[in-house]
């Protein structure tokens, strides 16, 4: 009997990434005025952020409906199980909808569904996660009871570049990216308890990443489970400083860092320029 690993697109694997861990991603949509793209599938990360930046509205995002996972879960073999990894509850309905599809009279007893209550490389690491228990023989309850205890120590930390996105998405004030913008602030955000919110704020690019390089001090890293950055926009200069500042933290561990782009789930609402750090902290 083997375990299917199924995530939401807001993970962020490309299909070469996902394909080499075996995994199945179901896509979110990105609307961009009448026209709708599937996150990952037609919408490269590169060619988001050049819509991004060109269009004078901002793109919204729909979830995955329970009807694209019951089409995913329905192409796992009978007699096999699926564990499906989604994107926060608090952040997406798309969790809603992949437990409306297991509980479908077909799937009974063989789809395990996992609220990762975190967003982009957050939900990735979890979903890797997956995948190396999956391989040390675990089956789906096994690792999904594993999963929604380990999902507690896991830590996004993230700088902004910018604030114009969250006022663009009405979730700042215009007064207060005007601001934030005079006096160059770079927001630090992390996710808790699978929301969005304000760890910090820093005057500049070198203060912003030694805020995050905190952070990580702070809790720790466990370097035996996954360890991933991220960058929105079009280059990885920004993420290639990060490291570079961040060399006695990350030095004797490079080999084990992947890196990836932030897709348009999240990207439509942190903008280019966004660097993202995403770790396991050590158990207590």
């Amino acid at each position: 009997m083997s375990v299917h690993i199924i995530v939401d697109s807001a993970a962020d694997y490309t299909p070469e990434e996902a394909a080499a861990r075996s995994i199945r991603v179901v896509p979110l949509k990105t609307v961009f005025g009448e026209v709708e793209y599937a996150d990952g599938v037609d919408l490269t990360g590169a060619r988001f952020y050049e819509k991004l930046v060109e269009s004078d509205v901002l793109p919204h995002t729909s979830q995955v409906t329970p009807f694209e996972f019951a089409e995913a879960l329905a192409e796992v073999p009978e007699g096999d199980e699926a564990l499906v990894v989604t994107l926060s509850g608090k952040l997406s309905g798309t969790h809603q909808s992949a437990c409306a599809a297991a509980a479908e009279p077909r799937f009974a007893g063989r789809v395990f569904v996992v609220d990762s209550e975190n967003a982009t490389i957050g939900e990735r690491i979890l979903a890797d996660r997956a995948c190396t228990l999956r391989d040390e023989g675990l089956g789906a309850a096994e690792i999904a009871a594993r999963l929604d205890e380990e999902k507690r120590e896991i830590c996004l930390v993230a700088v902004l570049d910018t604030l114009e996105y969250l006022k663009r998405g009405g979730r700042i004030s215009a007064a207060a990216a005007a601001m934030g913008s005079l006096l160059s602030i770079k927001p630090v955000v992390g996710v808790v308890d699978g929301e969005v919110v304000v760890l910090g704020k820093a005057r500049g690019s070198k203060q912003g990443n030694n805020l995050l390089r905190q952070k990580i001090t702070e809790t720790g890293v466990d370097w035996e489970r996954p360890v991933h950055l991220a960058y929105s926009g079009f280059s990885d200069a920004l993420l290639r400083k990060y490291v570079e500042d961040s060399r006695e933290l990350l030095e004797e561990h490079r080999d084990q860092i992947d890196a990836s782009v932030v897709g348009s789930t999240i990207g439509t609402h942190v903008g280019p320029g966004a660097i993202a750090v995403a770790y396991f902290a050590p158990q207590k």
